[in-house]
Formats: structure tokens, sequence, C-alpha cells
């Protein structure tokens, strides 16, 4: 299921390549900064910049457009597009006018955006506000941020729900929102049927219907129960596997009868067997546990180093430390750019950065999606790195644990 929040926050990997969009919306879009610009030579070596693929990955949140941009310095520039979100008032009005109109609703659903909408979804005069992160502090926008005009301009082509998205709202619960609207005017557009039999009220209908409540649900039991014991037997799988995987079991149904919840809900097979695996230190593995990590391993298509590595993340902190292990992202302003100043005034060695990754020799400190720092140990002169310590919201104390 796809929260709002989920909706309002989307990141493109890759960009149509070509610098010259396409449609009309996203040469008006592009329009906009050209306008706020008073120097066509930054312009032409953003328009290069953005041919050439110097711009990674784009993220567009409400009201923003984050990527980094590489330029002549090995780090590249933190580069960002702002535009003011409608809102809720506006909103309303907005969907309101693509309900009632046929032709608006019709152009959006084929990822047009419609004429009718040009004035008040896209930018107007210095409405589209540049930063970047390079020391050009001339008039902006810089080269960094002209190149990251043109890129979204080219996924504005492919897709302008990613410009109503700028403006506030995601495209799952906007296409939500028309879909009740649209159904509310057509119902009000239906003339009053007359009705060809007489009609019952419904609380008379419903009072020869009613059923006695339900008895109040049994208490969960005070704790989980044993599994059975499983007799060794040479065609089956191994009894003590099979009571590892039993005693689970049994623990996910106690927590679901006390909690109503699952609590591995939407776990993937890696995850799942991350989540088993954990359960057994690899340091001191008996016979019963090295078979469970090598049929996990086997069962899931990767190695028992690979477990064992994502065993001890998720032994660190769960779902959002195996993420931190497996899945680099570019991180928002904030925590991440704080960091650095902080380690080195704390002089435990210079951190060179790389996406969410602050690395200093043998120590490294990742930061999770969730806000939490986790801390990572390797061999000098090695890329093996180990999850270690507690996360913490602070990079200080994660790297201390």
């Amino acid at each position: 299921m796809i929260t709002a929040r989920d909706d309002r926050r989307r990141t493109f990997e890759t960009v149509p390549a070509g610098a010259e969009a396409a449609s009309w919306w996203g040469r008006a879009w592009v329009s906009a900064l050209e306008a706020a610009s008073g120097d066509p030579a930054r312009l032409a070596r953003g328009r290069a910049y953005a041919v050439e693929g110097h711009v990674d990955a784009v993220t567009v949140t409400p009201g923003r457009i984050v990527a980094y941009v590489r330029g002549s310095r090995a780090r590249p520039y933190r580069t960002e597009l702002a535009l003011s979100p409608f809102p809720d008032a506006e909103w309303s009005e907005l969907l309101e006018t693509v309900a009632a109109d046929p032709t608006a609703l019709a152009s959006l659903l084929e990822r047009e955006v419609p004429q009718s909408l040009a004035g008040t979804v896209l930018p107007g005069t210095g409405e589209l506000v540049a930063r970047c992160s390079c020391p050009d502090t001339a008039r902006p926008p810089c080269k960094h941020a002209a190149a990251l005009c043109y890129r979204a301009a080219r996924l504005l082509d492919q897709d302008p729900f990613v410009l109503l998205l700028l403006r506030g709202r995601g495209e799952r619960e906007l296409l939500d929102e028309l879909t009740r609207r649209n159904a509310a005017h057509a119902a009000r557009e239906q003339p009053d049927a007359a009705p060809d039999f007489p009609g019952v009220q419904a609380r008379a209908a419903l009072a020869r219907n009613s059923l006695p409540p339900l008895p109040a649900p049994l208490p969960a039991p005070a704790a989980v129960g044993l599994p059975p014991a499983y007799p060794a037997d040479p065609a089956a799988p191994d009894p003590l596997v099979l009571d590892q995987l039993a005693t689970d079991a049994a623990a996910r149904a106690f927590a679901l009868l006390a909690t109503a919840e699952d609590p591995i809900a939407g776990l993937t097979l890696w995850q799942d067997a991350v989540r088993l695996a954990s359960a057994h230190h690899t340091a001191g593995l008996t016979g019963a546990a090295r078979t469970l990590y090598r049929d996990l391993a086997r069962a899931t298509g990767r190695t028992t180093t690979d477990l064992a590595r994502a065993a001890a993340a998720w032994r660190q902190g769960g779902r959002p430390a195996l993420a931190a292990l497996e899945e680099p992202w570019d991180p928002p302003a904030g925590p991440f750019d704080r960091a650095r100043p902080a380690l080195l005034a704390a002089s435990p060695g210079a951190f060179r950065p790389e996406r969410n990754r602050l690395t200093a020799h043998t120590r490294q400190l990742r930061l999770g999606r969730d806000g939490l720092w986790y801390a990572y140990e390797s061999r000098p002169d090695s890329e093996d790195w180990w999850p270690t310590g507690t996360p913490s919201p602070d990079p200080l104390t994660a790297l201390r644990h």
C-alpha cells in the first residue's frame, strides 16, 4: 500500500538523454529559469553539463528538486531548485476545476499538462529559485543549477506529475481525489429516478436482521508455547532446524494474537532469511546453526558470508540497519552536512564523504533513512565493511559504541 508520505518523494536514477525539452510545459519550465538568468554563457555551460551526464540521481519532493551535479572538483555539488507548494485551499480549487472539466481530466490521465492549468501550476517569473553548494556566488542560477533545470525539464516531458508533486501532491493521492470528485460531479448530473417500488426504512430492515453481540475474545496466553519434538528421519529436514522454524512461527503467532499486528509483515524472502539467521552469532555456531545458514543462503541465492554480514546488520538495528548496509542513497542537507565538522572537531580523523557514507581508514559511518548513524569497521587496506556497535542519531556516539 502506497501512503501519502511515500507518494510525495520520488527519486529518478536515470533521466532521459538530451537537454532540450520536447513538451510545451517542459519548455515553459526552462524559460522560467532562463528569464531569471543574466548570463547566457553560464546557461550554455549548464546545458552542456546536462547533455554530458553530469547530473546524478534526481530527487523530487514537495517544493524542491535536489541532485548532486559533478563539476570540476572531485566532490559533486548539492544543487536544488525550489518552487513553492500550493496551500490546501488552492489545491482544492485546482482539483475541483480539473474534475469538472472532462478535457482537462483526460489530458492529465494521458500524462499531459492541461492548457487550462498552464498559468497555475507552471512557475512564474522569479518563482523558481536555484541554490547550489558551489563557490559561484554571482547572480543565480549557476551552471550546476542550470544543468539540473534542463534535466528536470526532460523529466517533466515524460511525467507531468513531477510538476504537480513539486506543487505539493503525489500522483496516487491526486488520482484518488480526482476520481472521488469526478464521481461526485457525475452523481449531481444524473436526474433523480422515480422509485418503482415502495421503499423500506433502513432502521426497520436492520432491526429484523440484528445479531447478538460477539462474545469477548479469550485472553492471550501468558507465554509462547513450546513446539513439538521432531523425530530424526533421514528423509526429512534436520529436526533442529525444524525446531528453530517452529519456535519462530510460535513467537510470531503469539505477537499477532497479543497485538493484532504481524511483526514481520512485508518482509522480503531475503529480509526474512536475515532475520532468522540473526538469532545465531557466527562465532561459535553449532552444527544445526551452520546448516541453517547454509540452507538460508542457498534459498536466497546469496553466500553464507553475505548472510552473516546481513545478520550482523539486523542485530545492529533490524530492517533500517539492513537498508543502511545494502542501499546507498543521497541524503538531504542537514545531519549529513553537519556530521563532518563535528567529527573533525572531535579529532577522530578526516572522513571522506560518498553519498550517505563517511569513511576514514578502517572506520565508516552510514546515515540511514531513519536518521540514525550506523558504524562499520574494516581491516586496513580492505573494503570488507562489517556493522559494529549501536546506531545513534549522533555520529560521534555511534562511532564510539
